[in-house]
């Protein structure tokens, strides 16, 4: 795994940006998971590491996060829930994937990673105070489904409250915050997604054509 500064994962550019993405192919939608109500079992703050822990195992080449066009979106998926990638530039990113029926997807509309320095050892309670710092309340937040746009996004703030270790066998530690949602479970169909978000570091517009079946 290869580290980037500061561990800083985005997903927004332009609410108008995002909302100019294909037209959805069908009504199709699926229900937003309340941010306070656990998935399979687990909360989703827990997720929310699950969620870095995924992204964070593959080499650039073969990542979900700097994938173009959405070949790589099965990768390192199990289990009842489905995490979506966005980028880690702040290029318009447009991409297609399959994910079989009955998944509830998991995926941040912006976020933020702090690690430990190489050299130095910091308190978790400084990790996670940089997180916060990272992110503020953001200028906008966007998430629609096959052209229905859900509002109140800004309870969906995941933040760690203990920090934990991202890389296995590594003591190394980190803290996460950042808005996270959960849709599903995915019937069958054709979705189009645009999420994203607006923060005043981070810039990025995200669609994805998803094929449920």
């Amino acid at each position: 795994m290869k580290q980037r500064p500061q561990m800083r994962y985005a997903l927004p550019l332009a609410a108008s940006l995002l909302l100019a993405a294909a037209q959805p192919a069908s009504a199709q939608t699926a229900p937003l998971i309340g941010p306070a109500k656990p998935i399979a079992g687990a909360s989703q703050e827990e997720w929310s590491k699950r969620w870095w822990r995924w992204a964070l195992s593959f080499d650039d080449d073969d990542s979900p996060v700097t994938d173009p066009d959405g070949s790589q979106c099965a990768s390192g998926q199990s289990g009842p829930v489905w995490f979506l990638a966005g980028t880690y530039g702040t290029a318009r990113t447009i991409r297609s994937c399959h994910v079989p029926a009955g998944k509830t997807l998991f995926f941040p509309l912006v976020n933020t990673l702090t690690v430990e320095p190489d050299d130095a050892d910091e308190p978790c309670a400084s990790l996670k105070q940089r997180a916060a710092r990272a992110t503020p309340a953001p200028q906008a937040l966007v998430l629609e489904l096959n052209g229905r746009r859900f509002n109140g996004l800004q309870a969906h703030r995941q933040a760690t409250r203990r920090c934990f270790h991202v890389v296995e066998d590594d003591d190394t530690l980190a803290a996460g915050n950042g808005f996270y949602v959960a849709l599903g479970p995915l019937k069958r169909g054709r979705y189009t997604l645009n999420f994203g978000g607006i923060l005043p570091e981070q810039s990025q517009a995200v669609t994805y054509t998803l094929d449920v079946d």
